[in-house]
């Protein structure tokens, strides 16, 4: 429950302190940066590092969280500006190179930490400050050093991960650092563990470590831009939020299965070109949260989803290979087609996870049935033989892999597949879905599911971009091509908005079945 406490009067002058070290910490950096030769890559990265220690001593030094929220609110503000009318030059800009004279992609880093810290403050300040103070240490302090190191030895480059290049030697550092602080910190703020971390053995609580480090290193080798120093907190916090809270120990043991589960089913999925680097590191940090804490109710429905899904993309390829130059991406998933058809789902528990509310269960699996219909009406459309499409706001003929076609075939394969994600729950005998009513949960997750691939069947047809081809005469999803001499060509927008691509399109349907299957579940 977010919390704003009354200030306190002996607050008041450390408030002053504070604001002057802060001040006078951001004025310093940037007249180095404006009149000396260090980089300012360096520069920036030295000062999110002290920010973080700062923040870490804060619940310290202030008795309420009043004054800690007005300073991090006031320093949002002024980085915030900073960065986005270029004020301070020690914040970044657009022409920054790392140690290694890479370029650097400008970010909200300086802001979102401060933010991140607000969020926090308001949740966690008078319950679980540890977990506070750890959480802002990592994103502060790791996160920091991983940058310093991977951008002046990095050396390694990690493929097909992020637009900000990640290094091997980057990542080693997040997780060596991650490791160490968090295991101080698990050792300083041991006294203020809550029943299950304070019964832990250290064999666990070592596994734990581990387990957060390898999160904490994903998050920031899977962001750029700055949003790790928002997420690294946000996932830290979280977990340990959720398992110090917890009422037994099967939600610490089942996190670190669960954990362990995900990583291996992130290398497999490599190993057999389900998905890329980006595409398993997500995987990674969703089935964690999700195998983890949610458990085996919660896990089954996303793996009928995620094998099925990946298996039918494989099957005919040969047969749908056709539609390759029309699909904006191939059957590899990367990141954001495992958040599009994932995110809504990992929120979903997220907040099951903090509410215990059962109609989230309902909505879970309607997203889960809406991205697989999505999926099989896609698959199962396009490998059909001689398949016939007509767009859905008009019902005119279309080319099969047309943005907004449907087909009688991919509309039955839209139910099946939403069908099959109830089935999964109603073999586990899921207490919820046998109170509402076997049929009943039949009918309100497939029909969530069709009428959620329904809905990404019209944002295709009308939102989605689509452009024309120019080397090869067609129309599709990509918004690049390549001639046979690899000279790249950009392709003509010829309708929707180019911003709003196949992810886009996937997680508003998404949205939609968890929208319908909530609704229609309240009278649980």
């Amino acid at each position: 429950m977010m919390y704003l406490q009354t200030p306190s009067p002996a607050d008041l002058p450390v408030f002053f302190m504070f604001f002057g070290i802060l001040t006078l910490f951001l004025l310093a950096f940037e007249v180095l940066a404006r009149n000396t030769p260090v980089n300012g890559f360096v520069l920036r990265k030295v000062l999110h590092l002290g920010l973080g220690l700062l923040l870490f001593f804060f619940p310290v030094f202030f008795a309420s969280n009043f004054y800690p929220v007005v300073l991090s609110l006031i320093f949002l503000a002024v980085n915030t500006a900073g960065i986005h009318f270029r004020l301070l030059k020690v914040l970044g800009g657009e022409n920054e190179c790392n140690m290694r004279g890479e370029k650097v992609l400008a970010g909200y880093g300086p802001a979102l930490l401060p933010l991140a810290f607000i969020v926090l403050v308001l949740f966690l300040w008078e319950s679980h400050s540890w977990i506070l103070r750890a959480s802002i240490l990592v994103a502060g302090v790791a996160d920091a050093l991983a940058a310093l190191v991977g951008g002046s030895l990095g050396k390694v480059h990690i493929e097909s991960l992020t637009k900000s290049r990640k290094t091997i030697e980057g990542s080693v550092t997040m997780f060596v650092s991650s490791l160490v602080l968090l295991g101080l910190c698990f050792y300083l703020f041991r006294e203020s563990f809550g029943d299950i971390l304070s019964y832990a053995g250290w064999p666990e609580l070592l596994a734990l470590i581990l387990l957060l480090s390898l999160v904490a290193t994903a998050v920031e080798a899977l962001l750029s831009k700055g949003f790790d120093n928002l997420f690294i907190p946000f996932a830290i916090s979280y977990v340990l939020y959720v398992i110090d809270s917890g009422t037994n120990g099967i939600i610490l043991q089942g996190f670190l299965l669960g954990g362990m589960f995900a990583f291996l089913l992130a290398v497999f999925s490599i190993k057999v070109k389900f998905l890329n680097n980006s595409g398993a590191t997500a995987t990674f940090l969703l089935g964690t949260t999700i195998f983890g804490i949610g458990g085996v109710v919660w896990t089954v429905p996303l793996l009928t989803f995620y094998l099925l899904s990946s298996v039918l993309s494989k099957v005919g390829k040969k047969r749908k290979a056709r539609f390759d130059l029309v699909f904006e991406k191939g059957s590899q998933r990367d990141a954001g087609q495992v958040i599009a058809n994932g995110g809504i789902a990992w929120l979903v528990m997220i907040m099951y996870s903090l509410t215990g509310e059962p109609a989230y269960f309902f909505a879970y699996l309607g997203t889960l049935a809406a991205v697989q219909s999505d999926t099989w009406a896609t698959e199962i459309g396009t490998m059909w033989p001689n398949p016939k499409a007509r767009l859905i706001t008009t019902m005119k003929p279309v080319p099969v892999g047309t943005s907004g076609g449907v087909s009688v075939p991919g509309t039955m394969g839209a139910f099946i597949g939403a069908l099959l994600i109830c089935a999964s729950a109603v073999v586990l005998q899921v207490a919820w879905v046998l109170d509402y009513g076997v049929v009943q949960s039949f009918v309100l997750i497939g029909f969530s599911g069709l009428l959620a691939s329904l809905v990404d069947s019209f944002f295709g047809a009308t939102v989605q971009a689509q452009y024309y081809d120019p080397v090869r005469e067609k129309v599709t999803e990509r918004t690049h091509s390549f001639k046979s001499d690899g000279t790249v060509v950009k392709n003509n927008l010829i309708k929707g908005y180019h911003y709003i691509n196949n992810d886009v399109v996937n997680t508003l349907c998404a949205l939609s079945g968890c929208a319908l299957a909530f609704i229609f579940s309240q009278s649980i």
